[in-house]
């Protein structure tokens, strides 16, 4: 066999194409194959509360400097918020300056609302209570529901009051640090033994994704489709490709690096079923525990660079669909609304359309009802959402790592360059093959 095939990133893209295979010449049998895509993110998700857990407890109780641990919260919200602007701001232009929906001409009254009910309703629970609402909701009824739910900010919240707590008992501490730091390294293990079962999760759930939509609902809606994937693109290249150099370093090697997760990422649509290997595999970066458990976590709920795009680029395209018009007011509280909702977006079923209706609910002059032409090609979108904000995550953390001086940046540009590094058995990683390498 190959050398390539060996490799796990090699056995994921196999798995891609025959996936796609399947679910393009046998789609009532791919069908079949959706509970290997779902098993293995629930897999993964198994894994996630004890690992953000693990991860920022020991991260804040080896640093013993509670003011750093502010320093590096402060700053992660500040680039949170100030890229997600830059992506609503993108959202927008593109959407006017290449008016995807325009000549459309959709008849809102021939659209089936029965489409949108579930999406509205969770729309409602989203949008109602505001700022009260939305921290509220951050506190856990109690530490164990925390973890039961699988709800990663509730989490994080108990975990960095439980890591001050631990740093400041000090020495009286340390059993319990010293055991939540090999309770760490048996998880990441098991992680590494859960992610070996990717191909079989990346088969079932791309089979099942194209055995279901195939490519006929991009015809009416390529525009928007196409013109999406090119917002991400840009965003990714030039806003994150820019970062990631005044950070010094090259995004390029950081997406190669993460080329195995960017990869199921792709399959599964979902970013949920890497974040552990994505932590490990920073860690490895020789990035600080404590900043890779505040950002990446965090990030997964306020750092949705990809799902800010689409959210004012879908929401003027449904305007210009239904021959709309709407005026700079309308474009403000759009984005002053999108900075709101686009925070609770984590963990809600059908995210991306619940948010985009919660934000349109704002906004009377926008028929929410234009919804129902987005769900068709909404799994489309939801590939570059995924990848998009996985990747804004990761170069966050670098970022702010780099800001505040919590990177080994000999070791980071060692892994980056394909070198190995002393602890890769240790997190359960393959050691990444040279750059410009050629399997053979």
């Amino acid at each position: 066999m190959p050398r390539f095939f060996r490799s796990l990133f090699g056995q994921v893209v196999l798995a891609l194409i025959l996936g796609v295979l399947v679910g393009f010449l046998w789609p009532d049998t791919a069908a079949k194959f959706k509970p290997l895509g779902d098993g293995f993110i629930k897999l993964i998700k198994m894994l996630v509360p004890l690992i953000v857990f693990c991860v920022i407890v020991h991260g804040i109780a080896g640093t013993g400097d509670l003011k750093r641990v502010g320093r590096v919260g402060v700053k992660a919200l500040i680039y949170f918020e100030v890229l997600t602007t830059v992506a609503l701001v993108l959202g927008l232009v593109l959407a006017f300056v290449f008016q995807p929906g325009v000549g459309m001409n959709v008849d809102v009254h021939t659209l089936d609302a029965k489409a949108m009910s579930a999406y509205v309703e969770n729309a409602g629970k989203l949008s109602g209570g505001g700022f009260t609402e939305f921290f509220l909701k951050l506190i856990p009824t109690t530490a164990v529901s925390a973890f039961a739910t699988g709800d990663v900010l509730q989490v994080l919240l108990f975990s960095i009051v439980f890591g001050c707590a631990l740093s400041l008992v000090g020495e009286k501490g340390a059993k319990i640090a010293g055991l939540i730091e090999d309770l760490s390294g048996i998880l990441f293990k098991t992680m590494g033994l859960i992610i070996k079962l990717a191909p079989l999760g990346v088969f079932g759930a791309i089979a099942f994704t194209v055995g279901k939509y195939g490519i006929g609902s991009l015809k009416q809606l390529g525009m928007l489709v196409v013109l999406y994937y090119a917002a991400v693109a840009i965003f990714v290249v030039v806003i994150l490709g820019g970062i990631m150099r005044l950070s010094g370093f090259s995004l390029f090697k950081l997406l190669r690096y993460l080329r195995e997760e960017l990869t199921i990422v792709f399959a599964t649509t979902s970013s949920d079923s890497v974040l552990p290997q994505i932590m490990a595999k920073l860690k490895r970066m020789g990035i600080r525990d404590s900043t890779v458990g505040l950002v990446i976590p965090t990030g997964y709920s306020f750092n949705l660079d990809a799902f800010s795009i689409y959210i004012t680029l879908a929401a003027v395209f449904i305007a210009q669909a239904t021959n709309t018009p709407i005026s700079m007011t309308d474009l403000l509280t759009i984005l002053a609304i999108s900075l709101v909702t686009s925070k609770g977006a984590h963990g809600v079923p059908g995210s991306a359309i619940v948010v985009l209706a919660a934000t349109l609910q704002a906004i009377p002059a926008i028929p929410a009802i234009g919804l129902v032409m987005v769900l068709s090609v909404d799994w489309f979108m939801g590939i570059a959402r995924a990848l998009g904000n996985l990747i804004g995550n990761c170069v966050a953390t670098v970022a702010v790592a780099a800001w505040e001086g919590d990177i080994d940046r000999e070791r980071a540009h060692a892994v980056l360059d394909g070198r190995p590094v002393a602890d890769d058995m240790e997190l359960g990683l393959e050691p990444a093959a040279p750059v410009g390498a050629v399997a053979a």
